[in-house]
């Protein structure tokens, strides 16, 4: 009977002991979940000084041939630069040590860029939001080896916009541009250069390319924080290459073109002070009326170009605020959708120049609004790729047919955020979750948010030129997710045309 009770007697300690390990292991485990959700999300607001002047980058300088085609030199090159005093962090940049210059053209006009890689890697130059022809499009098919040069050409042929242009050689991308390959290319036309708006370059008129940064001593730190499954993202942010900015004011209103050149992180800005500001053009162009608001929200890759009203003397900062469309809150948590930001510290000065009011017509949208379209496309977005297939360079995933209309709806089957490129178009987003949608997606765009749960239909007119051998991409623009694979290609030809082969994928472009 004792030896019974004795074993009892052991068990029950046995299960005392497990039991109190047990508890302590989920108190370790539910208190190291607790420090990594209280620690997930950044906020810089009223910790950034501000002291640096905002570098504005430089125009591109371009000669004209006899023809008329305008021509710009990028050099693509490794280098240094001291972001903080006395701290050398290797980068790779256009023309000097980090991003480029902004490019400028006007509709009508042709262009040549003419590309030399400086690097020891191959990589490309897309640009990002033009319509031009496939082969001139900079996508992964059009690699330029190291020490290899590529000059592509194409008419300018749409309207006055804020495009930009970066690398996006296959499975590399995030990397590339997380080192400093990005820069602006602007578009003019008669009619936006007719309309009183603020268009000094720099002055008025200021390129505000945002990027998330994190520094391990001198060196970048490019890693993938625990639980980010969307890519990378930095605890801090600088605008064109320059951390703490301010920029000086001497306009009553001033137009900030805004950039997401972040490879992963969502920005939703706003000012510190919550004042309204007129969003008056988005990825394509400008909108058909300015529209007041308080907050536009940009994942990677989109532009939005917004003007604000400033007193003499007063400063607003420039803000990106949590979040709430992101999914759940552990995405909302652990994506970034819950962090703050100051971005840009605006100065007015003591006097500032008259503004003319805006004007209360802008443009002309030249997207279709979906009542001509032929066809219609579903790409569900998903980690694993688009449409449960992933990226294969020698496959073509769809044929749309030059001169047709059509309406793509994208739909997010994960619950993590992504969005959607299309490359050559500028597409009309025509609901969002079955709704209109919200006036900041009212304009021409080329890149969407599709937060988790979403589904969005977007009408597109491909006018070609057509080329069944070279694809256009379409891509999540969250970097490390296309590099991953969540992309597909297509092809634009003529009626009753086949799909080709694709060409040019590696080496294509060793010589000119």
């Amino acid at each position: 009977m004792t030896k019974t009770s004795g074993g009892r007697g052991g068990l029950k300690r046995v299960l005392i002991i497990l039991s109190v390990v047990v508890g302590v292991l989920v108190a370790a485990v539910g208190g190291g979940f607790a420090w990594l959700w209280t620690g997930a999300d950044v906020n810089t607001v009223g910790k950034e000084p501000f002291t640096n002047r905002l570098a504005v980058p430089p125009l591109a300088e371009s000669t004209v041939e006899k023809d008329g085609t305008r021509v710009f030199d990028l050099r693509m090159q490794a280098g240094e630069k001291e972001f903080k005093d006395g701290r050398r962090t290797p980068t790779w940049g256009f023309n000097g040590d980090y991003l480029g210059p902004t490019l400028r053209a006007e509709r009508g006009e042709k262009v040549e860029v003419r590309i030399a890689n400086g690097l020891d890697e191959a990589s490309t130059v897309h640009w990002h939001g033009m319509h031009l022809p496939a082969a001139m499009d900079g996508g992964p098919h059009q690699m330029v080896e190291p020490g290899g040069k590529w000059a592509p050409r194409w008419t300018v042929d749409q309207p006055a916009s804020t495009l930009w242009y970066h690398p996006h050689p296959h499975g590399q991308t995030e990397k590339h541009v997380q080192r400093g390959l990005a820069g602006m290319f602007l578009l003019d036309d008669d009619k936006s250069a007719a309309l009183e708006l603020p268009d000094a370059y720099g002055v008025n008129d200021v390129p505000v390319i945002v990027q998330d940064v994190k520094f391990d001593g001198a060196d970048f730190d490019h890693g993938h924080g625990f639980l980010q499954n969307t890519g990378f993202l930095g605890d801090r942010t600088m605008v064109n290459g320059t951390l703490n900015p301010y920029q000086e004011v001497g306009d009553e209103l001033v137009r900030l073109r805004l950039l997401n050149a972040s490879t992963a992180r969502v920005y939703d800005f706003g000012f510190s002070d919550d004042r309204d500001f007129a969003l008056i053009g988005t990825d394509g162009g400008l909108l058909g009326k300015p529209a007041a608001m308080d907050r536009v929200q940009l994942s990677p890759g989109e532009r939005a170009e917004i003007v604000v009203r400033m007193k003499a003397g007063e400063k607003t900062v420039l803000r990106s605020f949590p979040q709430d469309n992101y999914g759940d809150a552990w995405q909302t948590r652990f994506s970034g959708g819950d962090d703050s930001f100051d971005v840009l510290e605006l100065r007015a000065k003591q006097s500032l120049r008259d503004s003319p009011e805006l004007p209360a017509r802008l443009g002309e949208l030249e997207v279709p609004d979906g009542s001509e379209s032929v066809k219609e496309r579903f790409f569900g977005l998903e980690m694993s790729g688009i449409n449960e297939r992933p990226m294969d360079m020698d496959r073509i995933d769809e044929v749309v047919t030059r001169g047709t209309t059509e309406t793509w709806t994208v739909r997010n089957d994960d619950g993590m955020p992504h969005n959607f490129h299309v490359h050559d178009v500028q597409f009309r987003v025509l609901e969002v979750n079955g709704k209109q949608p919200p006036p900041e997606l009212r304009g021409a765009k080329d890149t969407v948010f599709v937060p988790g749960g979403t589904t969005v239909k977007l009408a597109m007119r491909f006018d070609g030129p057509a080329d069944p051998d070279t694809p256009y991409m379409y891509h999540c623009h969250l970097l490390y997710h296309e590099d991953g694979g969540m992309m597909g290609q297509f092809v634009v030809v003529e009626k009753g045309q086949q799909a080709g082969k694709p060409t040019g994928s590696a080496g294509a472009h060793d010589h000119h």
